[in-house]
């Protein structure tokens, strides 16, 4: 029944995609707003909460990651319904947007409560299948070319991931026997796997597989092609939704990981991470669109919250995937606006609005701009200190220290040059180039209200107690 009530407002909006009536539109945001109340009913259950036959599992984890994509979910089906006010799309483009969202939906929901590596790969799949679509309905030969690349891309990191699944499972499988897909019993017998040195290769193939898909080195450019091609709330549903559905497979398996052997997981995941920053940063410092430069931030931010999960800073670590998942949607959703008097301009993007939505929409993004970078009270200034205390605090009990003080060192470097360049392009928006007057429409004024509101919560004491709370 849980399970029923958590798919069904997919399968009502897959089936209001085909009514063809103007006011039919109305009906799909709504039926997004209806996913919160078996999430509701998530928290108040006892975890863990083991359904369909133990393949999915509701625990803190994966309860939060999914309240967190629903409120990301109801922001994009809200900014779309002004969708056809700022690009050219046709009315079954719209409805096929809708159709495709579902089937996504679907597929997150399996990945992020999965209990099994087959179930949470199955749901990868689904989802990278309907993004494809999403792509598409930008009719452009820019957009069909990118949809093409994220199959190829996609279906690279899919098999990736499906084949350190296998070597896993076969790590495992003398001692669980065919239960050694199940998340919660390799972490019980993560000690006791016969053959660990299988284990840790499969990890590593699975784990590149998911860091491509996030955009990690080398794959850091493929990603911002592809949201700069497709539509605005395509890349909202990227950085919201399916990253967090790709980093909570990394968060289960390092878990085990990480009673096989720390060490080559310490080893393996930073130097991973640091480059892609490294790369990142690069990229960051010449972005010239406000997608690129998204994107880019986006993919730094989770290799952020990789390194301070792998340090052991859960909290750090949660707390970023949440700022991050509220963040960057509301800014990619707000491109609409931003760029609406010219696509590829930093200058004077914040200057021309007139009226009491359009200058509180220009107040909110100038917030939005300032707390991504980390710039308290932004959640993230308060959780890249907690990281970094976790860090340290790991190299204290460790014989890390000298790499984790390097660590650090390199962080601050790159997270530095990112600071130059936002700020930068923040007082380019604010003071250089000439003013254009910019429409804001209601919706998208209450979606930037929405995901500020869930960024104040992220910091109010009873989310920090609950985000300490998960191990």
């Amino acid at each position: 029944m849980m399970l029923f009530m958590l798919l069904l407002p997919a399968i009502v909006m897959f089936a209001v995609s085909f009514i063809k009536n103007k006011q039919a539109k109305w009906l799909l945001p709504i039926s997004s707003i209806f996913i919160l109340l078996p999430i509701i009913q998530l928290f108040l259950l006892d975890k863990p909460y083991l359904f369909a036959n133990d393949y999915l599992l509701a625990d803190k984890l994966n309860t939060f990651i999914l309240l967190v994509s629903s409120i990301v979910g109801i922001g994009v089906t809200l900014a779309l319904l002004t969708l056809s006010r700022r690009v050219s799309i046709s009315k079954r483009a719209y409805r096929r947007f809708y159709r495709s969202f579902a089937i996504f939906w679907v597929g997150l929901i399996l990945s992020i409560l999965s209990n099994h590596m087959g179930v949470y790969w199955i749901g990868l799949e689904l989802a990278t299948l309907a993004t494809v679509y999403m792509i598409k309905t930008n009719n452009t030969p820019a957009a069909r070319k990118e949809a093409w690349n994220y199959m190829i891309v996609g279906a690279i990191s899919v098999s990736l991931i499906l084949f350190g699944i296998i070597l896993m499972y076969a790590s495992a499988k003398p001692a669980l026997a065919e239960q050694a897909m199940r998340f919660d019993l390799l972490i019980f017998e993560a000690e006791r796997i016969p053959s660990p040195f299988l284990f840790e290769i499969g990890f590593s193939i699975a784990t590149i597989g998911m860091f491509v898909k996030m955009g990690f080195f080398p794959m850091s450019l493929w990603l911002p092609n592809i949201e700069r091609a497709s539509f605005y709330p395509v890349a909202a549903l990227f950085s919201g939704i399916l990253e967090s559905a790709v980093i909570i497979g990394f968060f289960r398996l390092s878990k085990i990981m990480m009673l096989v052997n720390y060490t080559h997981l310490f080893w393996f995941v930073f130097i991973y991470a640091l480059l892609t920053i490294f790369i990142v940063s690069l990229l960051i410092f010449k972005a010239k669109d406000f997608m690129r430069l998204f994107s880019l931030s986006g993919i730094e931010h989770m290799a952020l919250i990789v390194i301070f999960w792998v340090s052991g800073g859960t909290f750090a670590a949660l707390l970023h995937l949440g700022a991050h998942a509220f963040l960057k949607p509301a800014l990619f959703l707000s491109t609409g606006v931003l760029e609406s008097g010219g696509r590829y301009q930093f200058a004077g993007t914040l200057k021309g609005y007139t009226g009491a939505k359009a200058k509180l929409f220009a107040l909110m993004v100038s917030l939005l701009l300032l707390g991504v970078i980390s710039v308290p009270p932004s959640p993230m200034f308060f959780s890249e200190l907690s990281g970094f205390a976790s860090m340290l605090e790991t190299a204290q009990q460790s014989h890390y220290m000298l790499a984790m003080i390097g660590a650090i060192v390199l962080l601050l470097i790159f997270l530095s040059i990112i600071f130059y360049r936002f700020i930068n392009i923040f007082q380019s928006m604010k003071y250089e180039g000439e003013a254009q007057v910019k429409t804001v429409y209601v919706n998208e004024l209450l979606v930037l209200i929405i995901f500020a509101a869930s960024l104040l919560l992220l910091l109010t004491p009873l989310s920090l107690d609950y985000l300490r709370s998960i191990q």
